[in-house]
């Protein structure tokens, strides 16, 4: 009978000393911490006044905009910005309005007038769009939405108003903490390795397989049904594995880091990925490649 042995190795350690000392100027604070005595700032998020300093209040790094000082939290909800790219699930379907679990500390709200409807249709929404709502997206369905505009509650109302955006199809949804995705350009990556990838800023990230020449008129409700080859399947796993590993070591996420890491992962099995020697040795790895890529 095969045993699966693992044994402590000893590994140099890596220094990755010249563009990684910046981070050292970042300053991390944890509840209680003074940031500063003089009263010539303002106080911002994650931050109260004790005895005239100014404390944090959360774990988090400090920020400074001009006079306003906030320390923005390591872990916290999804707090979403006119313009974020979310991936979501359908929770609930109401009158001319979708309930979507965003991350957030309330349910998204995705109206009736927001989507496209197929066939690339523009016209008023009637009675009977409000009837066949269920035949667009109902409860479960994930989606790839924008955020329009924030209520004064803080609830997000998304829109669908580009075929880039949609119900979603065959693929895999991995959650992470909204801290380590990185805000770029554009969030829809089509990786070279033969998968591509939605970076949510909402910690939700949508791996599937490469789509091919897409039909326009379907209008972002069109989601392939076919049988998913065995080689896009591993290379989905791998992925996920590898923003698994990215996750637990606190590296930020964006295109190129995924990208090295996946590079870095081909020597070992996808199912070993995930042992934590293994997942140190990868990251490591990961992140001397992109100092070098950075220096």
């Amino acid at each position: 009978m095969a045993a699966d042995m693992r044994l402590p190795i000893f590994r140099k350690q890596v220094s990755l000393s010249p563009s990684l000392s910046a981070l050292d100027g970042k300053d991390l604070v944890v509840p209680g911490d003074v940031i500063t005595s003089d009263t010539g700032f303002m106080r911002g998020h994650g931050t109260y006044m004790d005895e005239e300093k100014l404390t944090a209040s959360v774990a988090g790094e400090v920020e400074r905009v001009n006079k306003l000082i906030c320390v923005r939290p390591l872990k916290t909800r999804f707090n979403g910005e006119v313009g974020d790219v979310v991936v979501g699930r359908i929770t609930e379907v109401q009158q001319k309005r979708w309930k979507v679990e965003t991350n957030s500390r309330l349910d998204s709200v995705l109206l009736l007038s927001s989507v496209n409807l197929p066939g690339g249709e523009l016209r008023r929404r009637s009675a009977e769009d409000e009837l066949t709502m269920r035949d667009y997206l109902q409860e479960g369905d994930l989606i790839s939405a924008e955020v329009q505009s924030v209520f004064s509650d803080g609830a997000l109302s998304l829109h669908t108003r580009s075929l880039k955006y949609g119900k979603l199809g065959q693929g895999v949804i991995v959650q992470l903490s909204p801290s380590l995705i990185k805000r770029q350009k554009t969030h829809f990556h089509n990786l070279p390795c033969g998968a591509s990838i939605i970076l949510g800023n909402n910690g939700f990230v949508w791996l599937y397989p490469t789509p091919g020449q897409q039909d326009e008129e379907a209008g972002g409700y069109y989601t392939s049904l076919e049988p998913v080859s065995l080689s896009d399947r591993e290379v989905i796993s791998r992925l996920r594995n590898c923003l698994l590993a990215l996750g637990a070591h606190k590296v930020l996420l964006y295109d190129t880091s995924v990208l090295y890491c996946y590079e870095s992962s081909l020597p070992h099995q996808i199912k070993d990925i995930l042992k934590p020697e293994v997942m140190e040795e990868i990251v490591m790895v990961t992140r001397q490649k992109l100092v070098e890529q950075e220096g």
